[in-house]
């Protein structure tokens, strides 16, 4: 970027591709997982006598693993596999070794403007996610569970915090950064043709959800720790 050789222009092509593959998909998962914690919620809430809480629950529940869990998944299965599919059917026609032979840096050209997508789309997506979630939760919790809108709006609004938001983005940046970095990877180390193509698609599927999976615990973990959760 200093040397002014970052090719700004495939960065703009490749966010927009994984805004196309991801944006959608997002949706339709964030509806009906938004729409089961609240009918969990909800129903166990109702149970113990504790409506009152439905809101915060349900909410702080998509906010802190729902969304983020949703966008690793997303981003390994949509972002990842077609960055790894991409790289992996260049290296198998040994453009990037056509690349390394006129001197120019596959690292820079190819790699690089992937990591900056992916970062850049990952906290957009888990924000659209807890947007999607929340919305949904609250439809169906207001009309269908009986919850009056004042007590689910004021319930969420004692618990969930900006610390919240801010480390479910955290959470997806680290989940993009693993993602793309496993793809790459993959991709470009990369033999035996179509069949190795695929089976490193594969790979980066399964080896960026079970990453992303053991860093949520972590950090989940950490955040419980070091930032504790408080009635505003």
């Amino acid at each position: 970027m200093v040397t002014g050789r970052f090719p700004f222009r495939e960065v703009v092509v490749q966010t927009w591709f994984v805004i196309t593959v991801t944006t959608l998909p997002a949706i339709l998962v964030a509806i009906p997982f938004g729409v089961i914690v609240s009918v969990q919620v909800g129903s166990l809430t109702q149970q113990v006598g504790a409506t009152s809480i439905a809101g915060a629950a349900g909410g702080l529940g998509i906010i802190q693993q729902g969304a983020p869990i949703v966008t690793a998944l997303l981003l390994g299965g949509a972002a990842g596999s077609a960055i790894a599919s991409d790289l992996g059917a260049r290296t198998v026609r040994e453009e990037i070794d056509a690349m390394e032979t006129l001197g120019l840096n596959p690292t820079r050209r190819v790699v690089a403007p992937r990591f900056v997508a992916v970062l850049i789309v990952a906290p957009m997506l888990c924000m659209l996610i807890v947007f999607t979630g929340l919305v949904a939760g609250y439809i169906l919790s207001v009309n269908v569970q009986g919850i009056t809108p004042g007590s689910y709006v004021a319930s969420f609004a004692s618990f969930a915090s900006s610390a919240d938001i801010l480390v479910a983005l955290i959470k997806s940046l680290v989940f993009g950064l693993v993602v793309v970095a496993i793809a790459c990877h993959r991709g470009l180390s990369t033999k035996g043709g179509p069949k190795g193509v695929a089976q490193s698609v594969n790979a980066t599927v399964v080896l960026g959800v079970v990453a992303c999976f053991v860093i949520n615990v972590v950090i989940t973990q950490l955040t419980i720790m070091f930032v504790p959760q408080t009635i505003g």
